[in-house]
């Protein structure tokens, strides 16, 4: 069983601490500008697996990744449409998940199709965070099913014992879940709408 760190993100050893874990397979949680996250990195099939068992994850359901800069965003997508680079340059980082063409060179396990989802959350520390650890493939930080966790004690009551490195960032704000429109089409589809009306996203559309 794995033995649960809690760590202030206020501490000067939070992110290298984070780092190292995620270097070894490990995973973390960490608050986001919605709920805490769980995460793991995107370039290890094996790390993404125990994401996916410390979950209970159905193994058909794809992990969003998140990112902190639009530089990264080649490593999780081969190509974005002006119209989606647009939509990401306005609302970046913010509730919009866009979905791209996943690169081929990520691991199956992080999707079942050739789709993937992508976001820049709106918080300084997960930014900062992610600046340094690169992409993230990232869920709630809680059993599938249960309530999504909005505190680091919410995270340890769930998740005690099957994440390495809690960083505590006191209470996220929860809410509305983010938008969620599909990149992979000739005309940008909302899938999901969320904390960004329609009408803001598309507003020439009637």
């Amino acid at each position: 069983m794995t033995t649960t760190t809690t760590i202030s993100i206020l501490d000067p050893s939070a992110i290298p601490a984070a780092l190292a874990i995620l270097r070894e397979g490990g995973l973390i949680a960490f608050p986001t500008d919605t709920v805490y996250g769980l995460a793991s990195g995107i370039d290890s099939e094996a790390s993404i697996r125990q994401l996916f068992l410390a979950k209970g994850r159905n193994w058909t359901k794809a992990i969003a990744v998140l990112i902190g800069e639009m530089e990264q965003l080649p490593i999780v997508t081969p190509n974005l449409p002006p119209a989606a680079l647009e939509l990401a340059s306005r609302f970046w980082p913010g509730a919009l998940t866009l979905i791209v063409p996943r690169n081929i060179h990520l691991p199956a396990l992080i999707s079942p199709l050739p789709t993937i989802g992508v976001r820049m959350p709106n918080h300084p520390f997960a930014l900062s965070l992610l600046r340094q650890t690169g992409p993230l493939a990232t869920t709630s930080a809680n059993l599938s099913g249960q309530t999504s966790p909005l505190t680091a004690r919410d995270v340890i009551n769930q998740l005690d014992g099957k994440v390495d490195l809690i960083l505590d960032g006191g209470p996220c704000p929860g809410g509305v879940p983010s938008t969620v429109v599909d990149c992979t089409t000739p005309e940008l589809r909302v899938l999901r709408e969320g904390a960004i009306s329609p009408k803001d996203l598309f507003p020439s559309r009637k």
